[in-house]
């Protein structure tokens, strides 16, 4: 009987420190958790320091590391710039999302609002048009949040090719700043792309397209504001 009340009790107390760590880690137990956090040494910059014309060099610079193309162009200038753009990689047209601005859209070419689209017309088009919410110029990284001037995920992971327009305002320098600005997004879904999609195998050979597309063209362009 003795072993057996030993046993209990071993189980017993086994339990209870299982339930104590859970509350630790969900920080139900008298706030711990979150003054552990606030203990962590951040020493990482969470500022800017640089002017705002090289934080965008920077941007566009980790971009091209990527092997990302990059078109740079006034507000007024977008819609000339998506036609170059076009024109460079052989495309006839692309499809957007519902309520990507028609006056970025030039003529001649052939555009094609998601209204509904299945996975399968996705994946035959010949690539995907949109904007974005946030740039990071430190790790050149374009934030989607997927709303209807940015689309669903699918529209930007299908497709082979992805033409997307970022604003001067929209790209921060560091990632801390990112992430402050991705907070005011967690209602919605949201992805990070950092160039074109690309991985490595156990044999470290590159693949491009794997998790998303294998093109990426950005516009960089300047507000009417910065003029």
């Amino acid at each position: 009987m003795v072993g057996k009340a030993s046993k209990i009790k071993a189980m017993s107390d086994a339990r209870a420190e299982i339930f104590e760590k859970i509350r630790r880690s969900t920080g139900s137990a008298g706030g711990l958790r979150e003054a552990e956090y606030e203990m962590i040494p951040r020493e990482y910059r969470q500022s800017p320091t640089l002017d705002v014309q090289t934080r965008l060099n920077l941007f566009v610079d980790r971009l091209h590391d990527y092997g990302a193309s990059v078109h740079r162009c006034r507000e007024t200038a977008i819609r000339e710039t998506i036609a170059q753009a076009l024109l460079e990689r052989g495309k006839r047209g692309l499809l957007i999302p519902d309520n990507l601005p028609h006056e970025w859209l030039p003529d001649s070419f052939t555009f094609q609002r998601d209204k509904g689209l299945s996975f399968h017309e996705i994946d035959q088009s010949e690539g995907v048009l949109t904007g974005c919410a946030i740039a990071i110029a430190a790790t050149g990284t374009i934030v989607l949040r997927h709303s209807p001037g940015e689309g669903r995920r699918a529209l930007t992971l299908i497709p082979d090719y992805h033409l997307c327009v970022v604003f001067e305002y929209q790209v921060v320098e560091t990632v801390a700043e990112g992430i402050r600005e991705m907070e005011k997004l967690k209602t919605v879904p949201i992805t990070t792309v950092s160039g074109p999609s690309a991985t490595s195998d156990i044999e470290m050979t590159r693949i491009k397209g794997v998790h998303g597309p294998r093109i990426l063209d950005v516009i960089l362009a300047r507000p009417l504001t910065a003029e």
